[in-house]
């Protein structure tokens, strides 16, 4: 049983660190400078999962781990403001390329992911009472 709640913990660790990249890439959706105050467009960062083996169960069951969180490697969006302190020879402004639609998808895909293992975590402690309750 502890098996299966270390699967769903190392599950909303996982969603939590996407939810971050995520929030992370919404509140830099127009940041067009980096962290030296040079005309450098934020690039959107994603989270690669891979099986935890370390948590495999007699079932088949394995927990999840974050291998790495990836930069985007998109084109910057090119926005004509020839007034923009950061604007180009031609005018342009980069911006990042990130859109905001995937974005909430993502966060709501990572939310409901979360929400399902809160679920399997309330299982399990059931189950395990209930196994109490009958050999007591």
């Amino acid at each position: 049983m502890n098996t299966a709640l270390d699967i769903s913990t190392s599950a909303l660790v996982a969603q939590r660190m996407r939810l971050n990249a995520i929030s992370g890439n919404i509140a830099n959706m127009t940041t067009a400078r980096n962290e030296e105050g040079e005309a450098e467009p934020y690039q959107a960062r994603f989270v690669v999962f891979e099986p935890d083996e370390s948590m495999r169960t007699s079932g088949g069951g394995v927990g999840v781990k974050v291998a790495s969180v990836e930069t985007e490697t998109k084109e910057p969006l090119l926005k004509y403001q020839p007034n923009h302190p950061l604007a180009n020879d031609q005018g342009y402004v980069a911006y990042p390329n990130i859109n905001l639609t995937s974005e909430f998808v993502d966060a709501l895909e990572a939310t409901r992911a979360y929400e399902a293992n809160i679920g399997v975590m309330e299982i399990t402690k059931n189950m395990g009472r209930e196994t109490l309750r009958i050999i007591g």
